[in-house]
């Protein structure tokens, strides 16, 4: 018998806490509702090499957080994180830092410097891999303009290649983020929202390119989705994420678990509602200053 290949991402029994839990407010509610102190419960996922996988579910669902955590931006409250057969929370900062350079987490707002020119801002994919001096000399003179370029014109964006970031549009500075990833070599690309300021058109070629990037060096990507019918449509495997719990991980989804997914779902209370926005917000500013994002990590 053929033994299955180790899976690239193994998860077991994750719980993430709302950062609002640590303050005296927070235990209150721990005490009051203890599963609405999390923002993930008893995630147990198995993710192998190559596989395209979408995350869709309610706002405020995890979706978001769900991601940091596979970034290894979120220390779990319990359970277990393992990478390549590394388990993720128990290396060192230095291993676990290193391991981080093949991870890609491509935020749904990217950290992109208002006054950075765009050619720059795309080169900072390459940034954990190039020297301190290196990145200094890119910052006065890009080092590979051509690479911007192209990886621009993938999200039909080239002609921006000289403007500066604060003159783009929001769903220009989505797709000058998902650039980055086109210049990282990392192998597993997390990508969070990236259709949300697109149009119909630019939505598909967008989702398009991501996943043939993707399958060309065989990276397993991980796509948080509000579309539900593009999940289904190009997605072999799709997980149904709410109140922070798998509901369903499937390669065959339904109109019915559709429903049951989305039931309701307009009826959150203002509590779980403020959770989510906290929670979305401190995973953001703790993913710029450790996570591969292109732009910042901790050298």
């Amino acid at each position: 018998m053929e033994r299955s290949p180790q899976p690239q991402v193994l998860v077991r029994s994750l719980f993430i806490r709302h950062p609002q839990t640590a303050a005296s407010g927070g235990r209150q509610l721990f005490r009051q509702r203890p599963a609405a102190s999390f923002a993930l419960q008893d995630i147990n996922l198995q993710i192998q090499q190559g596989e395209q996988i979408a995350i869709i579910g309610p706002s405020g669902a995890g979706k978001t957080t769900l991601l940091h955590a596979l970034a290894c931006a979120s220390q779990p409250t319990q359970g277990e994180l393992i990478f390549n057969g590394q388990p993720v929370w128990q290396l060192s900062h230095s291993a676990r830092h290193q391991l981080r350079r093949q991870l890609f987490l491509a935020p749904q707002t990217p950290p992109l410097p208002a006054r950075q020119r765009v050619v720059t801002s795309v080169l900072a994919g390459r940034l954990p891999h190039w020297s301190l001096l290196k990145a200094i000399r890119s910052l006065i003179r890009p080092v590979d303009p051509r690479a911007a370029f192209d990886a621009l014109a993938r999200f039909h964006l080239q002609h921006k290649l000289y403007a500066r970031v604060d003159q783009l549009s929001g769903g220009e500075r989505q797709r000058c983020g998902l650039a980055r990833l086109l210049l990282s070599d990392a192998r597993l690309l997390l990508v969070d929202e990236p259709l949300s300021a697109l149009d119909p058109t630019l939505a598909q070629q967008t989702l398009a390119s991501l996943q043939q990037e993707a399958h060309q060096r065989n990276a397993s990507l991980i796509c948080s989705l509000h579309q539900v019918e593009l999940a289904r449509s190009h997605f072999s495997r799709i997980i149904g994420l709410r109140d922070g719990k798998i509901l369903f991980d499937s390669k065959h989804v339904s109109d019915q678990m559709i429903a049951d997914l989305y039931k309701n779902a307009q009826s959150l209370t203002e509590s779980d509602e403020k959770n989510a926005a906290t929670d979305a917000e401190a995973r953001s500013t703790s993913v710029s200053g450790e996570v591969h994002t292109g732009q910042a990590r901790c050298f």
